[in-house]
């Protein structure tokens, strides 16, 4: 067997963009963005250099979270548009050089889904998802004590039925956890898969890909125990190999939603015979600290090496602070449990850091997912509270301002209504959300779209060799990869005076000016050639 091409092996080193179709670019008008909204802005997303998008779920849903509760895996919803809009999609993008990867979301399905349906008329589907009867006295207590996904042990996992039984949802009730020691679940999702892989998609996300399997005696939580009863179970790992299968039939890829502390477990999902990849989540929650944002990466490096799977880096997604926003605070990283209402932010340092923070992911060894609009350096949009629709805010008590503040639709045209992006959108744009328009920024040389432009043009200069740590001042990062054409260095700057640069040949990008003396300020990054 020969080895892989690089055409084969695009995933290694790729930068994928998110798309969160319902925010991205509305078609039709009526204020929900759709698959021709995505088809117009193609062009776009060629210019701007990606080579893949990534799909949030564009599934039949009822969108009680976001699509994430999925009806049918084989229908496009109405609000997106139909399957044949996107073949079309998918193939128009494929002419352009742009691979197209989907969501799957494995662990649990939409309460519309028919499944769940029949199983609430007692059919044999209940089999299907995990049933059981309460405890106490009458069977009025949950038959166990897990804490929810979305809020804690502040919220049930356990939903009770007018018959007396109760059904398992680690998300929200509308999401019924499917039992996966069932062989018709297994069979349905590698199903699926093929029916995507024909389509013409490229890769495959996994959602919450660590969750799927659970101690079939459903026992108490207990802190600490091992094997824990859902995250992360070893009989994970037989399906992933059945699905590599399946993958590699079609030369497609996997990307997994694995949060877990263990590196070591963690290196387990990227063994040659299960996923390709996985989200880097460390990463994406540290801090702007230099020893920090260092010790993740040589850690992410570390934990990746052993069984050969490249990094994959990522700012933000649509789940999180975007990153403006978030490198502005006193706080820079990222926890779900410390989002609060009213943290004040500088935006204008915020920005800084962001530019310099896309020139630091854009030049580590391995692939890079990049969220739409931060492309644009969108900030964190607070909702009002009587807009806002992400079920985290509810199931919080109110308190969480939850997921919508970075789901707020793109801006295309300053002097558009809504900012080009369509119809009044499902999400209120803040006042000056025009300022960040597409078209301002593609005409402003000192734009963010104009940096990330240049970035992903040079980036492939890089090419996908090891990374070198260089001495450096305190509060300086900066590393050498080998590249295409001789050595290109990344330094960025997070002390508080500037930094006199490493010996080079040339200045390649700048995420800010040098300061007149020719040193590095504060919170910028520069690639230079060796």
């Amino acid at each position: 067997m020969g080895q892989p091409t690089h055409a084969q092996n695009w995933w290694r080193s790729a930068v994928i963009y998110q798309v969160y179709v319902r925010s991205f670019a509305d078609g039709d008008g009526d204020g929900t963005g759709d698959l021709a909204g995505v088809r117009a802005k193609l062009p776009y997303l060629a210019e701007l250099g990606v080579d893949a998008l990534w799909f949030n779920p564009w599934y039949l849903s009822p969108m009680k979270d976001g699509g994430y509760d999925v009806a049918d895996y084989r229908v496009i919803d109405p609000a997106f548009g139909t399957l044949a809009e996107a073949e079309k999609l998918i193939a128009e993008a494929k002419e352009l050089g742009i691979r197209t990867l989907v969501d799957i979301v494995p662990n649990h399905v939409s309460d519309q889904h028919p499944w769940f349906r029949a199983a609430l008329a007692q059919g044999p589907e209940r089999e299907l998802f995990h049933f059981r009867p309460g405890r106490g006295e009458h069977g009025e207590l949950p038959p166990n004590d897990w804490p929810s996904q979305f809020a804690g042990s502040a919220e049930p996992v356990w939903t009770r039925l007018p018959d007396g039984t109760w059904y398992l949802h680690l998300f929200t009730p509308e999401q019924p956890d499917l039992n996966w020691a069932h062989p018709a679940v297994r069979q349905e999702h590698e199903e699926i898969l093929r029916f995507w892989f024909e389509r013409g998609v490229a890769g495959v996300r996994i959602d919450s890909a660590a969750l799927l399997a659970k101690d079939p005696d459903l026992p108490d939580f207990v802190e600490g125990r091992d094997p824990h009863p859902y995250v992360d179970r070893d009989e994970l790992h037989d399906i992933y190999r059945s699905w590599r299968t399946v993958a590699d039939a079609y030369d497609g890829i996997f990307v997994g939603e694995v949060w877990l502390p263990d590196t070591e477990r963690f290196a387990r999902y990227l063994r040659p015979d299960e996923l390709h990849t996985a989200f880097n989540f460390s990463f994406l929650s540290c801090p702007w600290d230099a020893g920090r944002l260092r010790t993740s990466i040589d850690e992410t490096l570390a934990e990746h090496a052993p069984v050969g799977a490249p990094a994959t880096w990522v700012l933000c997604n649509h789940d999180v602070t975007r990153t403006v926003t978030r490198y502005g605070r006193a706080d820079s990283g990222f926890d779900f449990a410390t989002k609060a209402f009213g943290t004040p932010t500088d935006l204008a340092l915020g920005t800084l850091r962001a530019r310099a923070g896309a020139l630091l992911s854009l030049a580590l060894p391995g692939a890079v997912y990049l969220y739409q609009g931060e492309e644009l350096g969108l900030p964190e949009a607070e909702i009002p509270r009587d807009r806002i629709q992400d079920p985290m805010h509810f199931r919080s008590g109110g308190t969480d301002p939850g997921r919508d503040g970075c789901r707020v639709p793109l801006p295309w045209t300053a002097d558009a209504p809504y900012a080009g992006f369509g119809g009044e959108p499902w999400l209120p744009q803040p006042s000056g959300w025009s300022a960040y328009a597409a078209d301002l920024q593609a005409a402003d040389p000192g734009s963010m779209l104009s940096l990330y432009r240049a970035a992903l043009t040079i980036r492939p200069e890089f090419g996908d060799g090891p990374l070198t740590w260089l001495p450096t001042p305190e509060g300086v990062l900066a590393f050498a990869r080998a590249g295409q054409e001789g050595r290109l260095l990344c330094v960025v700057n997070l002390a508080d005076a500037p930094a006199d640069l490493p010996a080079h040949s040339r200045l390649l990008l700048g995420s800010g000016p040098l300061d007149p003396q020719g040193r590095l300020p504060k919170d910028t990054a520069v690639w230079l050639r060796g």
